[in-house]
């Protein structure tokens, strides 16, 4: 079994930075392209950045120049850092890595538990 772990989220005002990450463990896997999701309350869960397997990365055009997703593939760990938050970027924030499992090559979806983002003056 493969389990996604989230750390990193808090309370921060605005124009501040914060920096989450999520890490994968488990055994016999491999992780391909990861993501952070995030959702706010009354709304649908949103992509707001994306990082393949080679390391190419997309983000949401709310977010462009401001959030920066790199990951530590040693370490099976995706970070999302955060610079001059708003108070629109409060939300839970999910991070989903798409994973084989032992020799299959079918790709399994996984989400992290999930981790609260304020900003609040």
């Amino acid at each position: 079994q493969v389990q996604l772990v989230e750390s990193g989220g808090g309370l921060v005002q605005p124009g501040g930075s914060l920096r989450l990450s999520c890490a994968a463990s488990g055994s016999d896997f491999s992780v391909n392209a990861m993501g952070w999701y995030r959702q706010a309350p009354g709304t649908e869960r949103e992509l707001v950045a994306f990082i393949t397997g080679g390391s190419s990365t997309d983000y949401a055009d709310s977010v462009k120049g401001r959030f920066t997703i790199s990951r530590d593939d040693y370490k099976n760990t995706v970070y999302l850092q955060m610079n001059s938050l708003k108070s629109e970027d409060t939300a839970v924030y999910y991070c989903n890595a798409r994973i084989n499992r032992g020799s299959s090559v079918r790709e399994y979806f996984y989400w992290g538990q999930g981790t609260q983002v304020t900003v609040s003056s």
